[in-house]
């Protein structure tokens, strides 16, 4: 059977521009939004033709950005042009971010009818302090009021989005955020320990001593608790920084996301978007102006690649045996399969990484779980020294 593939497309307009944040987006630029979703259909179509089959697709993923500044008929187009393309299986999870200030009822109930059925909200915190450092554009009420109008709606598969280990944020005040999402239902949360990224202000406020850096203990304490209180909750964590609720014997997880973890293809469409398909990752021209006069000249291109892809690297075996461990190792209940990636490599895993899976089972960081290797608690709070292992070497330990 063929793979089925993921669509990643970037949505890369906002309002304002957080101060956290280092993603490929664009304040002030909202009037190309019309040319800029017919160069992303043009895109969609072009590597629909180029593939060497109708490519099934199983989930699509509007990020940003901020996806939620689409009018809803610009979605319908983005849609129509995908369904064109390609293979869209009728389950297909279609996931779209949005910022809770910048949306409406009636914008929530248009989209709902286009087929969107997942709705990602970027709650961030439910503290005015955090909210203002970070330079959201939002409040709590927002929040709140977006996910009563999104139930409205129709959406029953919700998440929201928060960041710990900000500064001046406490244990206590990261205790009353998880609290208040807690309290909106939702059927999945992310949460990501904030990181400082070199391109933004925040990098410059810390070097500049105006705000102090994160402090990674007291951020694992807030990790640590988190993952407590949400098994209290009734929700199972399946990834690093991700928790959903069970729903009719399945958990509520982020297929898309899932595409990336276990490293199968997908195609990232749009301005600044990566993809990863044929052995090869793509990386598209980042302007946004750029990205729309590169898809009106439609030159030719071998799949995976479009007329907007400015980066493309064919990956070894090697690495891409590299890739499939550190980034399966992030789902904490399912790890590596050994059958997968035998099936995958028609090599064994122990047989390419045997050593080194043995020094980290031996440091209490990884552990075997039946036929798969998965991380440990102490593990998780650890991640980034066990990937670094399987990465960066022309053989592995």
């Amino acid at each position: 059977m063929s793979d089925v593939y993921s669509l990643y497309l970037h949505i890369p307009f906002c309002r304002h521009r957080c101060a956290y944040c280092d993603f490929n987006t664009y304040s002030g630029q909202e009037s190309l939004i019309p040319a800029y979703v017919k160069a992303l259909c043009a895109e969609i179509r072009y590597v629909g033709q180029t593939a060497p089959y109708r490519l099934p697709v199983h989930t699509i993923y509007f990020g940003g950005g901020t996806p939620s500044l689409l009018p809803a008929d610009a979605i319908a187009l983005i849609l129509k042009a995908c369904h064109e393309a390609f293979d869209v299986i009728p389950e297909v999870e279609i996931s779209l971010e949005a910022n809770p200030g910048s949306i409406t009822f009636e914008w929530l109930k248009a989209v709902r009818r286009l087929g969107i059925n997942r709705l990602s909200l970027g709650m961030q915190s439910a503290h005015p302090d955090d909210l203002r450092l970070l330079e959201r554009q939002h409040d709590f009420f927002d929040v709140s009021q977006a996910v009563r109008w999104a139930r409205r709606a129709g959406f029953d598969n919700l998440n929201l989005d928060l960041i710990y280990g900000i500064p001046h944020q406490s244990l206590s005040r990261w205790q009353e955020t998880l609290e208040r999402a807690l309290g909106l239902h939702p059927e999945h949360l992310s949460l990501y320990a904030l990181t400082i990224e070199h391109t933004t202000p925040f990098h410059h406020w810390v070097a500049r001593g105006l705000i102090p850096s994160p402090d990674d203990d007291l951020a694992a304490e807030m990790y640590e608790w988190a993952d407590e209180r949400l098994s209290q909750a009734g929700f199972v964590q399946y990834e690093i920084s991700n928790w959903a609720q069970p729903r009719g014997g399945d958990l509520l997880m982020c297929r898309h996301n899932l595409q990336y973890w276990l490293n199968a293809p997908y195609l990232g469409l749009g301005a600044g978007a990566h993809g990863f398909a044929n052995h090869t990752r793509t990386a598209n021209v980042r302007g946004i102006k750029a990205y729309i006069d590169r898809l009106a000249q439609l030159t030719e291109r071998p799949f995976p690649l479009t007329p907007a892809t400015e980066q493309a690297q064919t990956i070894d075996l090697l690495t891409e045996m590299q890739e499939t461990m550190l980034m399966g190792l992030r789902l904490t209940r399912e790890g590596v399969s050994q059958q997968r990636f035998y099936e995958r490599f028609h090599q064994a895993m122990e047989e390419v990484f045997g050593s080194t899976i043995s020094y980290l089972v031996n440091l209490g960081l990884l552990e075997w779980r039946e036929e798969r290797l998965c991380l440990t608690r102490r593990g998780r709070l650890l991640g980034n020294r066990v990937f670094i292992e399987f990465v960066g070497e022309t053989r592995p330990r």
